[in-house]
């Protein structure tokens, strides 16, 4: 197949990068407006979906990674590629059975008694098979696509080039993206996912950590049958937990239901260890006495006991208002880029935390969340993929209690799991909980008060060093245009004079273009140290 040949793989994803980087550069260059720019990135968006589903393989999980990056990605190229579906047609059995043969070093029938030729589930990475072992056991069997090992190395030194081409030329706006980080980062998570002995351990974590839970089922791992490339679990039968018809037939109480689910997944949100980071629908089934099923652990995420702490402090820091320790625990976390200062962010924190509720809430929302999102954007931060994931994994519960509750607010079914999981026996949780309610005085009015007149100058003085920001940043971005110009301009007049033998035409061309790059690249420096001062909060 055309898509397996590693040389078209490159080039087509390669011409495509090009192509995006040149389209920018030229809406920029003739000063188009931000909503033609905004239609820009749905094509490219369209085009990228397009380029995946013609390649498949590890470039299909690429795409749902970066599909999850709001706050490095422009929304309109989001929107194209939110709905990325990882379903792809299934290998041919000889194929399969030859990879099944291959990891298990002998036939078929010496590990198992049957197995069903037709692929049940079938993705970018993996395919899964019914079978039945020697003992009878009815059992699942992922097995990983035949092409993906050769075709790994091809994309991700693909992805690599891609990088260091966006570092150094990409037009990317503020600066505030660190290219190198986000590149380990889908390595790591992909390569985690790729290796299946992995996914067999995680599983096995999981069964060990909820063997007390009687509505939690962790399908059995069959060690003896699993390898790096294939994975062999116990059957398990259930339906999707957003069949409705079902659930109702099986008279289960959706109030209820919602509930259970988000004491499931609360701990693993709120402790250190590891968390289901994909849990859809179809992840997660349904039997019929209420019990939930948990299903694949390809993509998890993970919460260190150093997280956990840091995350402590930050949320002790917002309550008790010392933004100075919420600022250095959000750069422990690592959400502030290389060389970037946690004052930097100081004064956001403190204008967020010092709104009043009740006043926030008779704003005027789309205006406030675009005031955000700009004033977001222009701050040295970067969200580590580990806290994405626990984001996208609450989101993802957060739609699916609606669907099995859609009467009651999610707030009212979060505060019944919450409370249970304060109260289950860890001191530490009980000692936050008591630094909030210390932290609250019994007579709020004249600090209420106060706090409301200070936000419209405080809010404003906020607005006009952003604002002077994006000018600054506009000046030196006008300024790398005019010298891109003087250098495209000389280039052209260049080989115009040689191609015509002009010599003092093309001598003074190739000087002009001499001369814009030259400038170029001491406007580039000049703003890249802008940028650091920037980051480390030595400009406001």
């Amino acid at each position: 197949m055309k898509s397996q040949n590693k040389l078209w793989r490159m080039w087509k994803v390669l011409s495509l990068a090009l192509s995006i980087v040149v389209r920018v550069y030229w809406y920029r260059l003739r000063g188009k407006s931000q909503w033609d720019k905004e239609k820009l990135w749905e094509r490219i968006g369209k085009e990228f979906k397009e380029t995946l589903f013609e390649l498949n393989g590890v470039l299909i999980k690429v795409g749902q990674l970066l599909s999850i990056r709001e706050d490095l990605l422009p929304k309109g190229f989001i929107n194209q590629i939110q709905d990325l579906v990882d379903h792809v047609p299934p290998s041919p059995w000889e194929k399969i059975e030859s990879v099944l043969e291959g990891e298990w070093g002998s036939s078929l029938s010496s590990k198992i008694q049957s197995i069903d030729k037709e692929a049940i589930a079938s993705a970018s990475i993996g395919e899964v098979y019914k079978a039945t072992l020697l003992d009878g056991t009815q059992a699942a069997i992922k097995v990983q696509r035949p092409e993906i090992p050769s075709l790994v190395k091809t994309d991700f030194r693909t992805l690599s080039i891609i990088i260091w081409f966006a570092r150094h030329f990409a037009p990317m706006p503020k600066g505030f993206i660190d290219f190198k980080m986000l590149y380990r980062e889908l390595k790591q998570v992909i390569e985690q996912e790729l290796d299946f002995s992995k996914e067999m351990s995680t599983a096995i974590s999981f069964k060990q950590r909820f063997k007390d839970h009687a509505n939690v089922k962790i399908p059995t791992m069959y060690p003896e049958l699993c390898t790096d490339k294939v994975l062999v679990m116990e059957w398990v039968d259930g339906v999707r937990l957003n069949d409705r018809e079902a659930i109702e037939l099986y008279g289960l109480n959706g109030q209820k239901l919602s509930q259970e689910l988000f004491r499931l997944f609360l701990p693993q949100w709120l402790e250190p260890g590891i968390f289901h980071a994909d849990p859809h629908a179809g992840n997660i089934l349904l039997q019929p006495d209420g019990t939930f099923v948990l299903l694949d652990y390809g993509m998890i995420g993970e919460i260190s006991k150093r997280d956990s702490a840091h995350f402590q402090d930050l949320l002790e820091g917002v309550l008790l208002k010392n933004f100075r320790k919420a600022s250095e625990a959000l750069a422990e976390l690592g959400f502030l880029l290389p060389d970037a200062s946690p004052k930097t962010i100081e004064p956001v924190l403190k204008e967020f935390v010092s709104l009043d509720m009740e006043q926030f809430k008779q704003m005027d929302l789309i205006s406030v969340k675009k005031e955000i999102n700009e004033m977001v954007k222009s701050l040295p931060v970067q969200v580590p993929t580990r806290f994405i994931f626990l984001g996208r994994s609450f989101a993802t519960i957060e739609g699916l209690v609606h669907t099995l509750n859609p009467n009651e607010e999610t707030l009212d079914v979060v505060k019944p799991a919450f409370m249970d999981w304060v109260k289950d026996g860890n001191t530490n949780k009980w000692e936050l909980l008591m630094k909030w309610v210390s932290a609250q005085p019994f007579f709020q009015t004249v600090q209420k008060v106060r706090q409301l007149l200070d936000i419209p100058e405080k809010a404003l003085e906020q607005k006009e060093h952003h604002q002077l920001n994006g000018f600054q940043f506009k000046i030196f971005e006008s300024q790398k245009k005019q010298a891109y110009v003087l250098l495209l301009a000389g280039c052209i007049g260049g080989f115009s004079g040689l191609a015509f033998g002009l010599e003092v035409i093309w001598q003074g061309s190739f000087g002009l273009a001499g001369f814009g790059l030259a400038a170029y690249w001491i406007i580039a420096t000049r703003q890249k140290n802008w940028l650091k001062k920037l980051k480390n909060g030595q400009l406001h």
